[in-house]
């Protein structure tokens, strides 16, 4: 298959989870393009992994000076951009309790702050035409404990992909939202100890109503159908790609 093929895509948080799942999959439709991530051991991997056709590129997303030089290094090395995901973030948890400003400003940066300007620097180097996929998450539709700054901050970027879409009427570039549920990557690293993320991953399984969690494949796919020529009837829309957790779970 080549839905994609000779489209160049810059994937923000490419270098694992959901983000290294879609380049996997842009891979396979015939995308070349860059990941961006900050782990520079990741980031090796995983360009290793990708094979030649993708650039590997240490940024920190929330550095605006690093994303320019982000897309001006992708466009002197490939053209300019029909694809751009702008995955990178993470969640952290806290109430509003136990938040402090210094914890407010972190996550907001990380997970509203630099998909709004991941966009804004891009514009320049973006082909008319092309395609912004934006990544939320369905904790900005369910309250999950203490998980609630990171919920508005996703329900945001759900809102950005339609006022995106609308700013860009006149240069045909439409921007759709991709919302997962528990999905299987790295993060539960960060929040789970090691003896506990198989037992936490079950449960999660079990809650669901497809009866499994979310594989970075699976976003994977949906971003591919977004980049693709078969979703240019779509603008500002969001896609659930959570199991069925957000409507049908008890």
């Amino acid at each position: 298959m080549s839905r994609l093929k000779n489209k160049l895509a810059v994937i923000t948080g490419g270098n694992s989870g959901i983000g290294f799942g879609i380049a996997q999959a842009f891979k396979t439709e015939g995308v070349m393009g860059a990941i961006v991530g900050r782990n520079k051991e990741t980031l090796a991997t995983a360009a290793t992994q990708l094979g030649d056709g993708f650039i590997a590129i240490n940024a920190d997303v929330t550095n605006l000076a690093d994303l320019e030089r982000v897309f001006a290094v992708t466009a002197e090395t490939s053209g300019k951009i029909d694809v751009l995901v702008a995955n990178a973030g993470a969640g952290t948890t806290g109430t509003v309790a136990d938040t402090s400003e210094a914890d407010y400003d972190r996550l907001l940066d990380l997970n509203l702050k630099s998909v709004y300007f991941t966009v804004n620097k891009a514009l320049p180097y973006m082909k008319d035409g092309g395609s912004i996929i934006l990544i939320g998450s369905n904790a900005a539709h369910r309250a999950y404990s203490s998980f609630g700054l990171y919920g508005a901050a996703k329900a945001a970027v759900i809102f950005l992909a339609k006022a995106f879409s609308n700013d860009l009427l006149d240069r045909n570039i439409r921007a759709n939202v991709i919302t997962p549920g528990t999905t299987d990557t790295p993060a539960f690293d960060k929040f789970v100890p090691a003896e506990q993320i198989e037992a936490v991953k079950q449960h999660f399984a079990s809650v669901m109503p497809t009866g499994r969690i979310g594989q970075p494949s699976d976003i994977g796919k949906t971003a591919v159908f977004l980049a693709s020529d078969d979703s240019s009837f779509m603008l500002g829309a969001e896609l659930l790609v959570d199991g069925g957790m957000t409507y049908l779970a008890k």
